[in-house]
């Protein structure tokens, strides 16, 4: 397998488990929103448009997890890393939140501008908020588990949560 090949492989396994977080909590959030809002199920758009978020925030969990700042308390008890990580994906989190709905409002408006002043006047912020607040808390969880797998290693972590993982072949066969 050649180096970038190796690479690609790499980066891919990596932005499975965020992914896949993501990909589930996103379609919790959006399952609440309808039934907040409107009291009936997801539609097939509404679940590509998570879908779509879900894989942006797995590969910008791995790009940002590459910033030299993101890992700013290694030495320091986990709780540092993870409140330092909670703040900065919660950040990013409320500016997509933010932007998702300035968007449905920008198709109805003449201009960006507009279409913000509109948001910010008909926007229902109670339930904004307690959006923003669910997101808060899973983003913690995500943080959570993220740091222990980094500190106790991912194969530990999944024996651990998993069971034993069995060995791996050793590519002859006895006999």
């Amino acid at each position: 397998m050649s180096n970038l090949t190796a690479r690609i492989k790499h980066e891919f396994m990596e932005m499975i488990p965020p992914t896949l977080y993501f990909l589930v909590i996103l379609h919790i959030v959006a399952i609440m929103r309808a039934l907040i809002s409107r009291g009936y199920d997801v539609t097939l758009p509404t679940s590509v448009s998570v879908t779509i978020a879900a894989l942006i925030l797995g590969k910008s969990v791995l790009i940002a997890n590459l910033l030299p700042f993101i890992n700013r308390f290694p030495e320091k008890p986990l709780i540092w890393n993870i409140g330092w990580k909670t703040a900065i994906y919660t950040l990013v989190a409320l500016v997509v939140h933010y932007l998702e709905h300035l968007y449905e409002y920008w198709k109805e408006a003449p201009s960006l501008a507009a279409a913000n002043r509109t948001l910010l006047a008909n926007l229902n912020w109670p339930h904004f908020w307690a959006i923003q607040i669910l997101l808060v808390t899973l983003i913690a969880i995500y943080c959570v588990v993220a740091e222990l797998v980094r500190v106790i290693g991912r194969d530990k972590f999944m024996a651990m949560f998993f069971g034993p993982i069995p060995p791996k072949p050793t590519g002859h066969v006895a006999g």
